[in-house]
Parts: structure tokens; C-alpha cells; sequence
């Protein structure tokens, strides 16, 4: 089955699509991604994403137009993609604006851009709205990445497949990991605050390779503050995303960086830190061992400073990325989608309720017929 994934995630720079080829064989499902590739928002559809994700008010007629045109746009870059090569199935995750754990009640996630809307504009079948299944069980949604990360890096040995998108989430793995051992959950923010930063501060789109932050100086009683955070302490299972790490949780930040006397570079280097310093406290506090292997993927494996960061506080465990395993970091999330939406048609449970905190293991998402 050839399945086209598609997935905007928390940084909203744009629509990750990945063409996979899914098959299955004595040795259990086969995964081959062809092709990957992003197709950035048109400027006044990211900064309406953005504004609503940040929490800006908005009618319900105008959530309403702006699923719509989230759809458009998928559908867009589906049809870029299918002149290439023909598609067999869709797996559309679209773009989350809105993310709230279980307390009380159930949990509640938004993602835009519906799934009817795709079938009917690219005349492929469609799978969409992933999280809602799990939610209903009971369980957080979130993460959904890792079903992909058990069936692709079980090895006989523990690893950590660490995913720095928008926000922070690794998949633990055991030695010969089965299901029901699989941990996951999102562990620190990620691109959402550095990339924030770098517009709000050097008016870049973000900052590259993390040239900015590496001439900068850490400030460790200010990280160590941030890291005090409720968040950080929380037990998994636990998710997040721009509702948490937004835009005024980032002047805070700069307000109490200028009121320690830092400047721009001391900052951003601070708040790399976070980063790294969130994501290997996470392995000591909540992973029943560290791990043997540390294999990253997403678009942090571009920040140079932040590798070098978290290899450094990792040492002596080695930490790679997914390319060396021959699914390329910058479209695994939609790799993972494509699984799911592969696993939906197959009718096979898609989440890991050791993960998501789900009652009981339940097919993901909706199918919408042409």
C-alpha cells in the first residue's frame, strides 16, 4: 500500500509529507519511505494557525473557515505530491491548535484541517483525526509516534528514540520490546520556543544550526528556574503543546533573562538548555533505566548547538538520528502517520495504552471515502 502522511506539526512551518510504501512479511510490516517533503503555509494561513494556537479568540464561523482552508492546503500539496507517484491512501494527522489533558473529564484535542474535505478534493481515500479514539478510552491522544518507533527500532538493547519537533516526546524501547512495555511521552518544548525566540528577537525564521545560542553563555540558576516547572515534575503518561509553550510563556523568560543581565545569544543559549537539559532529566526521573542508544529525529536534529548539547550531557551513550536507520528525521512524524493510517485500513489497533494512558488498545481514526 502506498501511503502519502501528512502532518503540520506545533512550529507550523509548514506540511510534512511522506510517501510510504507499507507491506508486510515474515518478519512483520515493512516500512519504505520513498519520498519526503515539507511545503511551507502561505504567510497569512500560518500567522492565523499561529494566532489561534496561542489562544486568540476566535468565532466558531471562523475556526469553521480556517479548518476549511488547513484541508485546501493539504489538499494542495496532495496533489503536488500524486503527479509524481500514484497514492493508494492518505493519513492526514493536520495541525493541531489545541491540546488539554485528562483531569476531571476527558481529555480534548483540536486538529484542523478535516479529513472530508481532503477524500473530496484529491478523490483518495482518507484517514484522519487520529487522536479522538484514544481520547475516548481514556487516554491523552498523545504521543501517537511511537506505534511507529516499536515497530522500526526494536533492538536488543534499550533505546530512546528522542523526537525534537515543536515540542520534546521519546519513545523508551527495551531490549526486544514487546507492546505493552513501550513508554512515550512528550518530556520538554522543543522548536516551538527556540524558533519564537529567533523571530522575536533577530527577526529570523529561527535560528540555524544554533549559531546564535553557541556563542552565548548558560545561565544554570535560570534554567534550573524553568526547569521547576509544574510540567517537568509531572509523572508520564503526559502531554503537551503551544497551549503550555507559547509565545507569553517566552517573554516570561526574556523577562526574567534581562532581569539577570542576559542578552540576546546568553538567552537563546539558556534556552537551548532547557531543551536539553528537559529531555535527559526526563530519562533519569521517569525511564526505568537510561538508555544504551539515543537516536534523534525531527527538525532539532538541525541545531547543531542542541545536538552538541545533549550529546555532551548524555556522554558516554552515543546519540545518532533516524537517517542512519533509513527514515529521514525531518518526515518521521509523518512516516508515523502513514503506519497508522495503514494500521486504520487494516483494522489493527494504532495506539500503545502503556503509552497514551488508554484503557485498552482501539483503531485510529476516521475513514472518509471519496
Amino acid at each position: 500500500m502506498r501511503v502519502l502522511g501528512l502532518i503540520s506539526g506545533t512550529s507550523v512551518d509548514g506540511i510534512d509529507c511522506a510517501l510510504v510504501e507499507i507491506g508486510e512479511g515474515a518478519e512483520g510490516i515493512k516500512i519504505d519511505c520513498q519520498k519526503g517533503q515539507t511545503f511551507p503555509y502561505e504567510d497569512d494561513l500560518r500567522s492565523e494557525i499561529m494566532a489561534v494556537a496561542d489562544g486568540s479568540p476566535r468565532s466558531v464561523g471562523a475556526l469553521a473557515d480556517l479548518d476549511d482552508r488547513i484541508a485546501l492546503a493539504f489538499s494542495g500539496v496532495v496533489a503536488k505530491m500524486r503527479a509524481e507517484q500514484p497514492i493508494d491512501l492518505i493519513a492526514s494527522h493536520g495541525q493541531t491548535v489545541f491540546h488539554r489533558l485528562p483531569s476531571q473529564t476527558l481529555g480534548y484535542s483540536v486538529q484542523l484541517g478535516r479529513g472530508a474535505v481532503i477524500a473530496q478534493q484529491t478523490g483518495i481515500p482518507t484517514v484522519s483525526n487520529f487522536r479522538w479514539a484514544d481520547i475516548k478510552s481514556g487516554g491523552q491522544g498523545a504521543p501517537l509516534v511511537p506505534m511507529l518507533d516499536w515497530v522500526a527500532f526494536t533492538a536488543d538493547h534499550a533505546r530512546v528514540v528522542q523526537n525534537i519537533g515543536g515540542i520534546s516526546n521519546l519513545t523508551f524501547l527495551p531490549a526486544n520490546a514487546k507492546a505493552e512495555e513501550v513508554l512515550g511521552f512528550d518530556n520538554a518544548p522543543g522548536n516551538v520556543l527556540l524558533d519564537r525566540a529567533a523571530q522575536f528577537l533577530l527577526d529570523l525564521p529561527f535560528d540555524q544550526g544554533g549559531k546564535t545560542a553557541a556563542t552565548g553563555t548558560i545561565d544554570p540558576h535560570l534554567c534550573q528556574t524553568w526547569l521547576n516547572h509544574p510540567f517537568f515534575q509531572m509523572s508520564p503518561p503526559k502531554s503537551t503543546g503551544r497551549e503550555l509553550f507559547n509565545h507569553h510563556f517566552l517573554l516570561q523568560c526574556w523577562q526574567e533573562a534581562k532581569g539577570r543581565g542576559l542578552d540576546i545569544p546568553d538567552f537563546l543559549a539558556t534556552l537551548t538548555e532547557l531543551t536539553a537539559r528537559g529531555i535527559i532529566e526526563s530519562y533519569d526521573r521517569f525511564l526505568p533505566s537510561f538508555p544504551s542508544e539515543i537516536i534523534v529525529c525531527g527538525g532539532g536534529c538541525h541545531n547543531l548547538y542542541l545536538i552538541d548539547r545533549l550529546s555532551q550531557l548524555a556522554s558516554p551513550v552515543p546519540v545518532t538520528t533516524t537517517d542512519r536507520y533509513g527514515i529521514p528525521c525531518d518526515y518521521k512524524e509523518a512516516v508515523a502517520f502513514a503506519l497508522l493510517g495503514y494500521l486504520r485500513m487494516k483494522e489493527r489497533p494504532g495506539n500503545l495504552p502503556s503509552v497514551t494512558g488508554a484503557k485498552r488498545p482501539v483503531l485510529l481514526g476516521e475513514l472518509d471515502l471519496p
